[in-house]
């Protein structure tokens, strides 16, 4: 399945852009038994803090199409959600529909704990979606979720601090030399130059840029020549042109805060940020991250799944294709900047380039050119806990980048044993 998976979600944002939204309401549920209401539990990690709002929109709406439904919202942030996803799925009060992102499919999918969408929902009608994207959210043959949203990894910058220092904005054109000779000259004064993070996620992309792979042949290849060249790039920031971890302290959102109180100058992140950055007291923009031999930037699906154990599995189908693919979902992704829906409805599409914050929003888009996609396994979480462990060794100075990754390519053999 990981194979497939990944081949299928290759092509997914080409057609993302290329098949029309569904217009039309969700499966009608029927009449409980008893003539009440059913109560559906829907757990998420993309919509607080920021979108709970735009959340309560989409509930409505789907309330008001289904009457005898009442969805019933749970957040948490993302590095507790799925530690909270897998606690209940194990004591047997999962949730009936929650959100699930790409990289974790699989493991879900394989491990029994995803209701049958495609049995379930009594309504064969997926014109609303790409082939591809349907497949990517497939395992044995069977639709174990629905795609509902992607975001891509841009470079985001205080427009205010480059002006002031007299350093030439950011370019689509920039390298990683450009970036690092920027980063240079804006660290100063309390402010720092750049932050990204030391991290499974921001390994793999930077692997990919330096024109390497993460896999082949059903093992690890990122003990590379490009391998060390991208950690290096990683760990070679750290105490120079971002913060170190001592001085980042277990700080949850320390980046953010940074950023937010212009003390930063240049953050790797992702379009999901653009919501909590409305207010800043400075002028800010986006750009194509940097590459080195070759762009390549970070795209994230999310979907929406249902528990097998759920109670009321037609219902959780209909709010499941009502969040992923009706208007009013798309409409208010698109009016509050809360990802991208999976349409080509040029018009919606181009509410959200009309939005004056950030300018350069066509950058998201060109992001797509070149996709550095998460590699995938069975044991996800283990992976991406191995390669951020070794990689935060190497940052500390505790191992070499060579030293991290031999270690770390061990341990992910291991795991695909």
């Amino acid at each position: 399945m990981a194979g497939s998976a990944r081949v299928a979600a290759a092509t997914l944002i080409t057609a993302l852009l290329a098949t029309a939204c569904s217009q039309g309401s969700a499966t009608r549920t029927e009449e409980p038994a008893a003539g009440g209401k059913v109560t559906l539990r829907y757990f998420t990690f993309s919509a607080a803090p920021d979108h709970v709002k735009d959340l309560d929109t989409i509930v409505a709406a789907f309330e008001k199409e289904n009457p005898t439904v009442d969805v019933q919202v749970e957040t948490a942030p993302y590095d507790q959600y799925f530690t909270k996803l897998q606690t209940s799925i194990a004591g047997q009060t999962a949730p009936d529909t929650f959100e699930l992102n790409y990289e974790n499919f699989v493991t879900y999918a394989t491990a029994g704990s995803l209701l049958d969408l495609g049995a379930a929902g009594g309504d064969t009608d997926t014109s609303g979606y790409a082939t591809e994207s349907l497949n990517a959210f497939k395992h044995d043959g069977k639709q174990f979720a629905l795609p509902a949203s992607f975001s891509t990894v841009v470079l985001l910058y205080n427009k205010d601090l480059f002006e002031k220092a007299g350093v030439p904005l950011p370019t689509a054109d920039w390298t990683w030399e450009d970036e690092q000779a920027a980063a240079e000259k804006l660290t100063a004064d309390g402010v720092y130059g750049d932050f990204q993070p030391v991290t499974f996620f921001e390994f793999y992309k930077a692997l990919k840029q330096a024109g390497g792979e993460f896999m082949a042949g059903g093992k690890s290849t990122f003990n590379s020549p490009q391998g060390v060249k991208a950690a290096k790039w990683l760990v070679g920031k750290v105490g120079k042109t971002m913060p170190t971890e001592a001085e980042i302290g277990g700080t949850a959102d320390f980046d953010t805060n940074l950023f937010k109180s212009g003390k930063l100058a240049m953050w790797h992140n992702g379009i999901w940020q653009f919501a909590g950055l409305k207010d800043v007291p400075f002028a800010w923009d986006v750009v194509v991250e940097p590459g080195d031999s070759q762009k390549a930037s970070a795209v994230f699906h999310n979907s929406v799944a249902a528990s097998t154990t759920t109670k009321h599995p037609r219902e959780a189908y209909a709010w499941a294709k009502f969040l992923s693919s009706s208007n009013v979902a798309a409409t208010t992704r698109i009016a509050s900047s809360w990802e991208l829906p999976p349409v080509s409805d040029q018009a919606v599409l181009q509410g959200y380039l009309k939005d004056p914050v950030p300018a350069n929003r066509q950058a998201v888009f060109d992001s797509l050119d070149s996709i550095a996609l998460p590699p995938v396994i069975a044991r996800q979480q283990e992976m991406q806990d191995a390669v951020t462990q070794e990689l935060t060794e190497a940052a500390a100075g505790r191992k070499s980048v060579e030293e991290a990754l031999t270690e770390a390519a061990s341990k992910v053999d291991a795991l695909l044993g």
